[in-house]
């Protein structure tokens, strides 16, 4: 992780404030505990590098730690969101990489989703124009999708050589969409648009393009004002039981729960509504 004199804290119960955190490869800010995350090389569509890789990677690994970001926002500069791979800095030197090369990179992108799955935070993924290839991959480890009319989403490995069963492929995308509409987009790699999107589950909705990433903002402040703890375990949950039983994940829930109910936000929502007034969350 990178950051200037400063900026960096670390506080108690092995938390961090990642507030300040300074990104070489992309853009990153926080406001209002919502971190946005842009890739910002909008002149060619905000491919991804092998630096943009492993600093995502990082960060997103520090953000399970973060004290001061609730939620994530995710998003490509100008009319796009990400092209997948560099052409010219990515897929030109795999061509040069022995078998160990080539592992340690797949292995690296593979752990930038697992990073994305593991970090508490709900992250929406604000998606305009082009979505290809490993960008593709980013909206979808993402928990959230905002899309439009114009969004593109191609998994297009199959158009370049390549099998569809790329960085959790094709365990993902059957689990958003359905089996037989994963195996349509990853053996064909054909563009799935807005509106299809939107209609198969895989955007949960969709925006004019002009405010795309504002709704995704906005969805992500209501999430980050919500009970971050609870959201937390949501997603861990919603992780998890994929490869539960109905009745292990019966019982995980039930110990979810309870843990749950002994936060302060629990009983803040309970005071809240006696009162007839709505709950200020507070996370903890």
């Amino acid at each position: 992780m990178k950051y200037l004199p400063g900026q960096a804290q670390n506080l108690p119960g092995n938390r961090q404030s990642l507030g300040a955190y300074t990104a070489t490869h992309f853009s990153y800010a926080v406001s209002e505990a919502v971190a946005t995350i842009t890739l910002n090389r909008a002149e060619r569509k905000n491919p991804l590098t092998f630096d943009s890789y492993a600093e995502l990677r990082d960060l997103f690994r520090s953000l399970a730690y973060a004290d001061d970001v609730k939620a994530i926002v995710i998003a490509g500069a100008g009319d796009n969101f990400c092209s997948g791979g560099d052409v010219h800095e990515i897929i030109g030197p795999l061509t040069k990489l022995d078998m160990p090369g080539l592992l340690s990179f797949t292995r690296m992108t593979g752990d930038l989703v697992k990073a994305m799955r593991a970090c508490p935070q709900p992250i929406v993924a604000a998606v305009d124009g082009i979505c290809a290839g490993a960008g593709a991959i980013l909206a979808l480890a993402s928990d959230i999708r905002i899309g439009t009319l114009r969004s593109k989403t191609a998994f297009l490995f199959t158009r370049v050589g390549l099998a569809g069963c790329d960085m959790g492929a094709c365990a993902l995308l059957p689990r958003v969409i359905g089996q037989g509409r994963a195996a349509d987009l990853l053996f064909s790699g054909r563009s799935m648009s807005g509106e299809e999107g939107e209609r198969w589950g895989f955007f949960n909705r969709l925006s004019i393009p002009e405010e795309v990433r504002t709704d995704a903002q906005v969805y992500a402040k209501h999430l980050a004002d919500g009970p971050t703890f609870a959201h937390g375990m949501t997603k861990k949950m919603l992780q998890q039981e994929w490869s539960m039983s109905v009745d292990e994940a019966i019982e995980a829930e039930a110990q979810a729960q309870a843990i749950c109910m002994m936060t302060n936000d629990f009983h803040r929502a309970y005071h809240a509504f006696v009162a007839k007034q709505n709950p200020e969350f507070e996370g903890d």
